[in-house]
C-alpha cells in the first residue's frame, strides 16, 4: 500500500521541480543532470506530481489494479487543479474497488471514440466515393459531369453536410419534392443515386436500417409514379415521301454539322457515335468502318459496312484532326453543331417551303 504522504497545498505544490541525478546508479547521467522528479502530494494515496526538466508538470495516480501496480494519467498542472487531481483520483479508486478496471475502461471509451469518428461520415464524403467509382464505369466524362452536378445541385442542398447514419426517410422526401412532378426524370435520377450512395454507406458499417431513399414499398407511397406525372415527348418523324426533298437540301449544306449528320444517316449511327468517329476507325478499302467497343452503347465492338456514297462524303472531308467531323480546336462537333444541320426551312415535293420538323435531331443518344 503506497505511503501516506502530508498533505500539501496549492502554494507548496506551485514550487514544485524537477530534481537532480545524486549518484551513480542504474543511471549512466553525471550527478547534477536534470531528471524527472516524482512528488508525493498527499490527500489520496499514491497522487505524485511528476516534474519533469523541460518544464511540464502532470499528475499521475500509482496504485495496484488487481494484482498489476499502475501508473494512471490524470491530467497536466495547472491545467488540471490540485484539488480536481484529487478528485480524480479518488474517483479511479472508488472504480477499483468496485472491480473496475479504469485504464480498461479509458481503452474502450477511446475506442468507441475513435470508431463513432470513422462513422460520423457525411453524405458528400460517401458520394464523391461514389462518383469516383461509377467514373470507371461509365463511358463517358459527360455522364461523370451529369451525376456530379445532378447531386451538387439537387441533393447536397439537403442532406450533403448531414451525417449518413442520420439520414432519414423525411430528408429524402423534402429533398425530391420541389422536383418531382416538375423534373421528374432527373428527380428520378437523382433518388436512384442517392439510393445507391446510401447503400455503398451501409456496406461500409456507416449506417444501419433500412435504405430511406428505397422507392419500392417506401417512397412510391408518397410520390405518385412518372408515368403518371412526366409525358414522354418523342422526337418528330420526317414523312417518308419528303426525305428525298429533306436529303437534297441537307447535301448542300457545308457545315461541319450537316457532313455530320449526312454520315449518322448513312451509316444509322447515333448521333454521338458519328461525332465521335476518327479517322483510325475507318478502313476505306475494305470500306469499312470499326467502333470501337467503349464507343458503342452496349459497350461491344461494331463493324459498319460504307455505302459508296458514305465513301464519297468521307473522300470530301478535309483532314483537321484525327476526327472526321472536327471543331476549330482539332476536337469532335458538339451535339448542338449537329443538331443544326435540320433546323432550317427545306423545300417539300410540291415546291413550298416548310419548317424543319426535326427541332432536336442530334442532341442526344437515341
Amino acid at each position: 500500500m503506497p505511503k501516506v504522504a502530508r498533505e500539501l497545498g496549492d502554494a507548496v505544490v506551485r514550487k514544485l521541480s524537477h530534481g537532480e541525478v545524486q549518484g551513480i546508479g542504474n543511471t549512466d547521467k553525471k550527478p547534477g543532470t536534470p531528471c524527472p522528479s516524482y512528488h508525493a502530494v498527499g490527500g489520496v494515496a499514491g497522487l505524485l506530481l511528476c516534474c519533469k526538466p523541460s518544464g511540464s508538470r502532470s499528475w499521475i495516480l500509482r496504485t495496484k489494479v488487481g494484482e498489476v501496480r499502475r501508473d494512471i494519467g490524470l491530467g497536466g498542472y495547472p491545467d488540471v487543479t490540485l484539488s480536481q487531481a484529487r478528485h480524480r483520483a479518488r474517483d479511479i479508486k472508488d472504480k477499483i474497488r468496485q472491480g473496475i478496471d479504469p485504464v480498461a475502461e479509458r481503452k474502450a471509451l477511446r475506442s468507441a471514440l475513435i470508431a463513432g469518428q470513422a462513422k460520423a461520415v457525411t453524405f458528400r464524403q460517401v458520394a464523391v466515393r461514389y462518383i469516383t467509382k461509377k467514373g470507371k464505369e461509365f463511358k463517358t466524362a459527360k455522364q461523370v459531369q451529369k451525376l456530379t452536378s445532378h447531386l451538387k445541385t439537387y441533393a447536397h442542398p439537403y442532406i450533403g453536410n448531414m451525417v449518413v447514419a442520420d439520414i432519414e426517410r423525411a430528408h429524402i422526401v423534402k429533398m425530391l419534392e420541389p422536383i418531382w412532378e416538375t423534373k421528374t426524370e432527373t428527380a428520378t435520377r437523382v433518388r436512384a443515386n442517392v439510393e445507391r450512395i446510401l447503400d455503398m454507406a451501409g456496406a461500409e458499417g456507416l449506417r444501419m436500417g433500412d435504405n430511406p431513399a428505397r422507392w419500392k414499398g417506401n417512397l412510391d407511397l408518397t410520390f405518385p409514379l412518372r408515368s403518371k406525372v412526366s409525358k414522354v415527348a418523342h422526337y418528330n418523324a420526317l414523312p417518308v415521301d419528303e426525305l428525298p426533298a429533306f436529303w437534297r437540301d441537307l447535301k448542300t449544306q457545308d457545315s461541319v454539322g450537316a457532313k455530320a449528320l449526312q454520315f449518322a444517316i448513312l451509316t444509322a449511327a447515333r448521333p454521338g457515335e458519328a461525332r465521335g468517329a476518327t479517322w483510325e476507325e475507318i478502313n476505306l478499302r475494305k470500306k469499312l468502318w470499326a467502333i470501337p467497343g467503349e464507343r458503342m452503347k452496349n459497350g461491344k465492338p461494331h463493324n459498319v459496312p460504307l455505302a459508296a456514297e458514305a465513301i464519297a462524303l468521307l473522300n470530301s472531308l478535309p483532314r483537321l484532326s484525327g476526327y472526321l467531323f472536327s471543331g476549330p480546336r482539332g476536337k469532335p462537333i458538339s451535339d448542338v453543331a449537329m443538331s443544326k444541320a435540320p433546323k432550317v426551312d427545306w423545300p417539300r415535293c410540291d415546291g413550298a417551303r416548310v419548317p424543319s420538323h426535326f427541332p432536336d435531331v442530334g442532341t442526344g443518344e437515341h
